[in-house]
């Protein structure tokens, strides 16, 4: 059966991506199940690694007939041409990845002259997770040992194998498909995120993780399919699609506010040690809700005490090179409108120029943009935008 392409695929209920979520915190699964999801420009880069390391892997380990690798190299080549993503950094980073999957299966072969390489290998989970299915980036089996190996091509977020649900259910799948083929004993779990410069490998026995899957992946699962259990906020928070207006996030980020200190006047080293943690988890869920609240105000929802108003800009010349024209005709001195083979800011321009004399020569180029629309205090004096879909549609907003 042929993997679905990387663009077309979808996440399931209990899917391995989300299993960090729904295991400790059961209950978000069906809460969010029929939310959208929002498909951001990291995301489809990410897609687009992972689609130029499978051609290159597959020509490069697996057993390819003349019209197969003519095949390949066609695909490769229209990639390069035309994906936007593609450059320098997704090259070297790409490169550096296939290497290394490379190299994990020569050893393989080293310790089995048969070792088998399977990509985007079928993993399925079913057994302990309802529709429980995934596709894993790599899969070396030799002597007794199989390797899980996961590309992560983002470096906003540093991601480890150790303890991670993710390439947990990918290595219980892939074992669960071909234990009945291969003597399997050893489990190792590889991530690899090139542009972190990280890889890091965790390495279980079969028994190790089957007991994690019937103890913790089982009973965890069950609840997240009925619906049931207990929502628990914790740093699966940051991909939950209701992180930003989630009541138990928040009872447990305002508990913590009422953190008590034993001196009312100073605080000591070891309070500011417990704080520091408490006040980054304040900030990442202080913007979370921010965040919310600014989308719900964007659909037009009225958020008591807060309005939205066009933020501020900086005026802008809108053609340099007119501009530049203009200064030169004007035989002025090129240091009183040029940075090195830049022009100046409007303001630095006014100041070597003069204010009128500026507006005389160039006044027509220079425009003020739209500010990006920000949400305020009520008693802002800033007019309250009346419709933000239609002042702005096409625009990129910031928070």
């Amino acid at each position: 059966m042929t993997a679905p392409a990387h663009s077309e695929r979808k996440h399931a209920l209990l899917g391995a991506s989300k299993a960090s979520q729904w295991i400790n915190c059961p209950p978000s699964a069906r809460l969010t199940e029929h939310m959208p999801d929002k498909r951001s420009e990291f995301a489809d880069e990410g897609t687009a690694a992972h689609e130029l390391s499978e051609l290159r892997l597959e020509r490069r380990l697996t057993v390819c007939d003349s019209k197969r690798r003519k095949d390949l190299d066609g695909k490769m080549k229209t990639f390069i041409d035309t994906n936007l993503f593609y450059g320098a950094e997704m090259e070297t980073a790409v490169t550096e990845y296939c290497e290394l999957v490379e190299e994990r299966f020569m050893e393989a072969k080293a310790r089995s002259k048969d070792a088998v390489v399977l990509l985007e290998a079928q993993a399925d989970f079913s057994e302990w997770v309802p529709d429980g299915k995934g596709i894993g980036d790599v899969v070396l089996i030799s002597d007794g040992v199989m390797e899980v190996i996961d590309l992560k091509y983002g470096k906003g977020v540093p991601v480890s194998a150790f303890g991670n649900p993710q390439i947990r259910l990918y290595a219980l799948g892939s074992w669960s498909e071909y234990s009945m083929f291969y003597d399997i004993k050893e489990i190792r779990m590889t991530i690899v995120q090139p542009r972190l410069d990280s890889v890091t490998t965790d390495t279980m026995t079969v028994d190790e993780l089957l007991f994690w899957a019937e103890e913790i992946v089982r009973p965890a699962a069950a609840l997240a399919d009925a619906g049931e259990g207990e929502f628990k906020p914790g740093d699966h928070c940051r991909w939950c699609k209701v992180k930003g207006n989630c009541r138990a996030r928040s009872d447990a980020n305002m508990a913590a506010i009422a953190y008590e200190f034993q001196d009312p006047a100073l605080l000591d080293l070891d309070e500011i040690g417990a704080i520091l943690p408490i006040a980054e988890q304040l900030q990442s869920w202080a913007k979370d809700v921010q965040s919310y609240a600014f989308d719900q105000a964007k659909t037009g929802q009225r958020i008591p005490g807060w309005k939205l108003v066009e933020g501020r800009s900086n005026r802008a010349i809108s053609d340099k090179d007119v501009a530049w024209k203009v200064f030169e005709q004007a035989t002025l001195e090129a240091d009183k409108y040029l940075k090195p083979r830049e022009l100046h800011g409007i303001g630095e321009l006014e100041k070597r120029i003069g204010k009128k004399e500026l507006s005389v020569l160039i006044g027509d180029l220079i425009v003020k943009p739209q500010g990006k629309p920000v949400l305020v205090v009520e008693t802002d004096r800033r007019p309250e935008l009346n419709s933000v879909d239609t002042d702005f549609a096409g625009e990129d907003f910031d928070v």
